[in-house]
């Protein structure tokens, strides 16, 4: 039946009309922006998202085959790479709240030392799953299981409550300047505000046996508008499962820099820093339960509350830091074991240089069925390959060649696509001219993207090519007019901006570790969520964020522009001079920080190196225009290597301090909150910490990297220097 369906999403071909203003867009780039089909996409979500898929289960071998299949019959070259990372699998977990009542003998009560029936106080057993619904039969699939964080300690810790707001750094600190201690007491968080793995570190430093964490109401859940089934906002059982890895490189845990292979050697699971307290999230209905019961003074009555304003939330009780007598009862077991996986892998081999590469890619792997997370990216992807497929069957091939990439584990810790990077990085290194990454996409018809700055302005022309879907502002179905994607993007700025890429998918380790140029396309607009919960299914999707797949038919569309931009011009539209340019207001930003944080930032080196790495690279800029407009085919082959090489100036084999698997030290994950960016990390850590030394470290680190900046801008076209 896979293979089937599989077979009728290949069969058909799609038709759009010109964009706005533009006449009949010919040859492969006509082709591949024709293509897509809302209902071709729509068949590739049926196919993927019919079933749970967390990885190393049997529904991930499934939706592995099903891509393989797929990619086969579009005719690329496919390989599925298997792997065996170090993964989690939930064995059993209770969350049982404690209190000073009339006592009742526990639910399969333990015997004591004297073989007497325990005997506790209150018991009140706490949600840890959501509830099954009639309006989505989905939900009541075998396969799904209740709330876990992957990689929790098991364990059974029966302690007091202390809340401490996001779990950040700072709210740790905010608590120790309160007085309140968390050593030896479970910690309830909520999500927002940083990665949930950090929520764990620091809760672990401050000493808690425990974490509980849970999904607020007025961050997504009924503050935010109708629930689901009525809307589609988290209700009040709504759990977001996820990883709690935090070590400073991403990949499998147990092989930090080389690829979880069979016969590669392995670390000892207990010495990697994996979480060591027991960790349980909940939906808000629980989380209101145990505010309810906690007893401590309320957040208005705490001495120096006015720093505490932002720490209440939506639940419907009154927000207190301490339980006072509550207790909890928390108990998880968990098994981590190496488990197989695969990436896979379909290669549309380029007609004139094929040993460069364009790379596709989103992940496969989702904590249930992944409707949203990955599939609303993944079916992008599908669609993407489908149309450059279709293009090769009509004689039109890309000048390089294009890699359509399917991760998987990036739920456990961005793992496969680590893997694949970490297995080719000479490869990578050489002849990756770009990576474009699509996870959870098509959320919408809100264009947005993040890109290296070099990228930039390729992803605003591949916008300008693609009409503007009509959204909720529009009276009308169908397309908005004579918009284009990039004209409704710029909005009233008058300027579409992409962001700055750092952490929390696919392109971390393209982007941190091997310094490849990397975008990130995405669309949103859709009222609610369902992250990675049990709600997060066809039927969810379909209702909440639309089924005419607008959104997912905009991004197909603008992919497949991009990424004939970039595979098929003889130079790949890669702007040297976009990084250096922008780097002055970067400085400037920084100066400020550093004088706030009691710092002096020298930047004068940097600034003054700056003018002469600037002006090399508009010279560079100039040059390649020259080139291109030669049509000389080995000035061309040259020029494209340099510009590929120009691309990794910023890699350091030093790293950043305390993570040297970060090489990139123009951009990388924050190192706290996981999913931000920080751009010139050295000096943004080094502020953020008042570290006065690694701060003048950091400049001149600096002024030696934009010093071979300068020399690398000098050679592009073959100039010397």
């Amino acid at each position: 039946p896979i293979c089937l369906l599989a077979s009728t999403i290949l069969g058909g071909v799609g038709a759009i009309d010109p964009p706005a203003g533009e006449g009949m867009i010919e040859g492969l780039r006509g082709v591949v922006l024709t293509t897509p089909a809302a209902d071709s996409l729509r068949r590739w979500h049926d196919l993927l998202g019919e079933r749970p898929h967390v990885a190393g289960t049997p529904g991930d071998r499934v939706v592995i085959s099903a891509i393989a299949g797929a990619f086969e019959g579009m005719g690329l070259e496919t390989e599925v790479w298997w792997f065996e990372p170090l993964l989690a699998r939930p064995i059993s977990a209770s969350l049982t709240i404690v209190s000073d009542d009339d006592p009742v003998e526990a639910p399969n009560a333990e015997p004591t030392g004297d073989s007497a029936p325990r005997r506790r106080r209150g018991v009140m057993p706490l949600a840890i799953t959501e509830d099954e619904l009639l309006n989505d039969p989905s939900t009541r699939h075998p396969d799904l299981s209740w709330g876990w964080n992957a990689y929790s300690a098991s364990g059974v810790v029966e302690a007091g409550v202390v809340y401490a707001n996001r779990g950040t750094r700072e709210d740790f600190a905010r608590l120790r300047e309160l007085g309140v201690d968390c050593t030896g007491r479970i910690v309830l968080a909520r999500y927002g505000g940083n990665y949930r793995g950090f929520k764990a570190k620091f809760a672990e430093e401050a000493g808690a046996a425990g974490l509980v964490v849970y999904t607020d109401p007025g961050d997504s859940g009924d503050d935010r508008g109708p629930v689901w089934p009525e809307g589609g906002w988290a209700n009040a059982t709504c759990i977001q499962r996820g990883s709690m890895l935090t070590l400073p490189y991403k990949g499998d845990p147990l092989t930090p820099g080389v690829p979880s292979l069979p016969g590669v050697p392995r670390l000892d699971p207990d010495e990697v820093g994996l979480p060591t307290i027991p960790i349980q999230p909940i939906g808000y209905a629980a989380a209101t339960r145990i505010m309810a019961a906690m007893t401590g003074p309320t957040l208005a009555e705490v001495d120096g509350w006015d720093g505490l304003a932002d720490w209440a939330g939506g639940l419907d009780v009154p927000y207190r830091l301490d339980g006072g007598d509550l207790r909890l009862r928390l108990e998880v077991q968990q098994e981590r074991a190496p488990m197989p996986t695969a990436n896979v892998l379909g290669t549309l081999r380029g007609a004139e240089r094929p040993d460069e590469l364009v790379i596709v890619g989103c992940h496969h792997d989702a904590w249930g069925f992944g409707a949203a997370d990955p599939l609303a990216g993944t079916i992008v992807l599908m669609e993407t390959a489908r149309a450059f497929a279709v293009a090769a069957e009509h004689g039109l091939r890309p000048r390089r060649s294009v890699v359509f990439a399917a991760w998987g584990a990036e739920e456990f810790g961005i793992i496969g696509s680590s893997e694949w990077v970490e297995a080719n990085r000479d490869r990578l290194g050489a002849h990756a001219v770009a990576y474009l990454n699509l996870d959870m996409a098509a959320m919408g018809t809100n264009f947005g993207a993040s890109a290296t700055p070099s990228l930039a302005a390729a992803v605003v022309e591949a916008a300008g090519l693609v009409p503007q879907p009509r959204g909720s502002e529009d009276a009308d179905a169908g397309d908005a007019g004579d918009v284009t994607v990039a004209s409704r993007w710029a909005g009233e700025r008058g300027t579409a901006a992409c962001g700055d890429l750092g952490g929390g998918s696919d392109h971390v380790g393209f982007l941190c570790h091997v310094g490849v140029p990397c975008v990130s396309l995405h669309a949103g607009g859709s009222r609610g969520t369902s992250y990675h919960s049990n709600y997060d299914t066809l039927t969810w999707y379909r209702s909440t964020v639309g089924d005419d797949y607008a959104g997912a038919l905009m991004l197909a569309r603008i992919t497949a522009a991009l990424a004939t931009s970039l595979a098929d011009r003889p130079v790949p539209p890669i702007d040297p001079t976009a990084i250096v340019e922008g780097l002055p207001a970067r400085l400037d930003r920084l100066d400020v920080l550093a004088t706030e944080a009691g710092l002096t930032l020298d930047a004068s080196p940097l600034r003054a190196a700056l003018a002469e790495a600037t002006a090399a690279c508009r010279d560079a800029r100039s040059r390649i225009a020259e080139i291109e407009a030669s049509g000389d085919a080995e000035a061309i082959d040259e020029l494209v290597a340099d510009l590929v090489r120009f691309e990794r100036v910023w890699l350091d084999g030093e790293g950043l301090p305390g993570r040297t698997w970060f090489a990139n030290t123009f951009a990388a994950s924050d190192r706290d909150s996981g999913y931000g960016a920080v751009v010139l990390p050295l000096l943004a850590e080094a502020i953020r910490y008042r570290d006065q030394a690694a701060l003048d470290r950091a400049v001149e680190r600096y002024r030696v990297t934009i010093d071979r900046i300068r020399t690398a801008a000098s050679a592009i076209g073959g100039s010397g220097g």
